[in-house]
């Protein structure tokens, strides 16, 4: 018994650089969908952005008293 090749057929799937309709659907209501999420998940929001910002405001505050104590 020998071996004998086959034949293998490849499907090659690809987008054409031309046809751009695939993505609208990303962009189509896209201020609705971001109130909604918002609107769902605003106690998240505030629980992720409160501690970002205080932790910004805070590091601005003291980087701006360390300048003015090496003032005089």
């Amino acid at each position: 018994m020998g071996k004998q090749p086959v034949k293998l057929k490849a499907v090659v799937y690809a987008l054409s650089p031309f046809q751009q309709k695939i993505m609208t659907g990303l962009w189509k209501d896209l201020p609705e969908k971001i109130h909604h999420k918002v609107s769902e998940n605003w106690i998240s929001t505030i629980l992720l952005l409160a501690p970002v910002i205080g932790t910004y405001s805070y590091a601005q505050y003291y980087q701006e008293q360390e300048k003015l104590e090496h003032r005089f």
